[in-house]
């Protein structure tokens, strides 16, 4: 039986015991969507709903992808062009993203990716998360008996992890590639080579990031010679970078992992002139990419997939979309105080789950399984109430204990960058990817930046005497929030791609899109661009400038503490609709979608 069709059968039928569970049956139609959200004007409802200026919908009946940054998205489109497969245009858009995003994500980093191969109806899982070299203990990020301030544990060599994003890349390549792994370089090693105009966007991050001076490498290339950021329009290129990336084209991701670009990866972070780490070539010679099994849940008729552990954003999404699924949300619109209010009560339940119970599966237990329950998400969702807040939510038991105390850490970091891509046969990709915080541990080599994931792991390794769940160990992968999410239909089809930068606010920002599109009948481009809310067991966040503005002082009479913020989600979506392929770009970004 095809992968998706087990899976959609699993998720239709729970058993557990004696219990026994199914879903409602199949919607026929769907309620009619909200009017259209218009930029900058006004509607009979009140204020535009849109946090910026919306970008157009892109349509189309061939292929579409849509990725952070115009030039990624074209190597993209050009690979889907030449033939290729989601995967193919996933990597030449990945590698493209490394020259032209540099700040964000590329092969110094990790990520993971979801694949939907159409014809055989396999749903696959693919972790390049980083892992933590030998030489990492507990105590990593805790000085003098105190744990580290964040900006002195992030920069330098002390956070770097090893690099899973090629060995994932090639593995994904191996299985559904279609045209040659040295081909999917050629726009990278041209864009790297022949320059690129510096983006509005790149320059005030060179600008505002704190530390990137100090750091020679990094300095030389985002600096002008008097010390002051490279301006917007002017041409960066990076040949030191195109002779890596040609060298990884011929050779394959052993060139990375093995001999000289090893080397100087495990050099650079053991003589960092800041923070010195333990990385060593022996620990880039030794990582492993996996092939995970998605974790999936029925949400009233569709099937929705996301990234199992040592994710949390796959799990904690589907709780909140389970955790709501009592609810009938179709009744409400997204800017209603209600709809802000359950969402931010169901978020507060999983990411309560979440700090408890998830961490890196092959070292710490984790209740997955019980965590995704559909009779433990109702017992969960009945502690709801409609007209009140429940304050600071505690962890569930759902079923086995992990290995582990609730962890406090959340990543704060939100260099990270989304793709999503359906191709001409139907098959998906979801692929997100980050370096961490912005422009990583400011370590550059061979032309790339080196991640500072390790601190997504917990800084403090015990809580009242008992080991957190997400404590640093030597190979262990650090928790991630990272949050790439497919969507079937009741005949197995992929119907949506998606995923966000963010940090641990992705999972906010993913749940948004799939409420918009799945139960408030939104276009994919309105449901990317409508205002950001979330919450994280803390505070309810509401985004600055929009109109949920308005909506605070009826969130606090419930009893929410509401927090108004800029909440920069970097949504990257591709809706299939029948033969049509709609593309979605967030314009708090630069990203765009391109399909033909």
């Amino acid at each position: 039986m095809r992968q998706a069709q087990v899976l959609w059968n699993r998720a239709l039928t729970w058993r557990s015991g004696a219990c026994s569970w199914a879903v409602a049956a199949l919607l026929a139609t769907f309620a009619a969507g909200l009017a259209a959200c218009t930029p900058e004007g006004q509607t009979d409802a009140g204020p535009n709903l849109a946090a910026a200026q919306p970008k157009t919908p892109v349509s189309g009946t061939r292929h579409m992808i849509a990725a952070g940054h115009p030039l990624a998205a074209e190597a993209g489109r050009m690979i889907l062009r030449a033939g290729g497969s989601a995967v193919d245009a996933a990597i030449a858009a990945a590698l493209a993203l490394n020259v032209v995003e540099p700040q964000a994500s590329g092969i110094g980093g990790g990520g993971f990716l979801l694949h939907y191969a159409a014809q055989k109806g396999e749903i696959a899982a693919y972790d390049g998360r980083e892992t933590a070299p030998q030489s990492a203990h507990p105590y990593l990020f805790v000085a003098d008996g105190k744990p580290m301030a964040f900006l002195d544990a992030a920069v330098g060599g002390r956070a770097v992890g090893v690099p899973g994003l090629l060995r994932m890349l090639a593995m994904a390549h191996n299985d559904h590639g279609r045209l040659p792994w040295n081909k999917l370089f050629e726009p990278a090693i041209k864009l790297a080579e022949d320059g690129f105009p510096i983006s509005k966007r790149l320059s005030a991050m060179i600008a505002e990031a704190p530390r990137l001076k100090a750091f020679p490498t990094a300095a030389n290339y985002f600096f002008d010679a008097d010390g002051k950021p490279k301006t917007p329009g002017t041409t960066l290129r990076n040949p030191a970078l195109a002779a890596t990336l040609r060298a990884i084209a011929a050779d394959g991701a052993d060139a990375f992992y093995k001999g000289a670009i090893a080397e100087a990866v495990a050099e650079a972070v053991q003589g960092a002139a800041v923070n010195p780490g333990g990385l060593t070539s022996e620990d880039l010679a030794s990582y492993q990419e996996k092939k995970r099994e998605p974790a999936c849940l029925a949400y009233r008729a569709w099937l929705v997939c996301g990234m199992p552990p040592p994710s949390s954003g796959g799990i904690a999404t589907l709780q909140i979309l389970g955790i709501l699924q009592t609810f009938d949300l179709k009744a409400l619109t997204p800017a209603s105080a209600e709809a802000v209010h359950l969402v931010a009560e169901a978020s507060k339940l999983a990411f309560a789950d979440r700090n408890a119970y998830i961490a890196d599966p092959d070292f710490t237990p984790v209740p997955a399984a019980g965590l995704l329950d559909p009779e433990y998400l109702k017992r969960r969702a009945a502690a709801i109430a409609r007209d009140r807040s429940a304050g600071k939510a505690q962890p569930g038991m759902p079923g086995t204990r992990a290995d582990g105390r609730a962890a406090g850490g959340d990543e704060v970091g939100d260099s990270t960058s989304h793709i999503s891509v359906i191709d001409g046969d139907g098959n998906a990709v979801a692929l997100t990817a980050s370096i961490e915080t912005r422009f990583g541990s400011r370590l550059m080599v061979r032309g790339f930046l080196l991640n500072n994931q390790l601190t997504d792991f917990d800084f403090v390794p015990n809580d009242s005497g008992a080991p957190v769940a997400n404590r640093v160990l030597a190979g262990k992968r650090p928790r991630s929030s990272m949050a790439p999410t497919l969507v079937f239909d009741a005949q197995g089809r992929a119907i949506l791609a998606v995923g966000s930068p963010g940090g641990s606010r992705i999972i906010g920002y993913v749940t948004k899109v799939l409420l918009a599109t799945l139960d408030w009948n939104l276009d994919v481009q309105q449901a990317v661009q409508i205002p950001n809310s979330l919450n994280r067991n803390g505070a309810t966040e509401i985004e600055k400038g929009t109109a949920l503005e308005r909506l605070k002082p009826a969130l606090e009479a419930m009893g929410h503490s509401v927090e108004v913020r800029a909440l920069p989600s970097g949504l990257h979506a591709v809706r299939a609709d029948g033969k049509t392929l709609t593309g979605a770009a967030d314009s708090r970004r630069e990203g765009v979608a391109l399909g033909d």
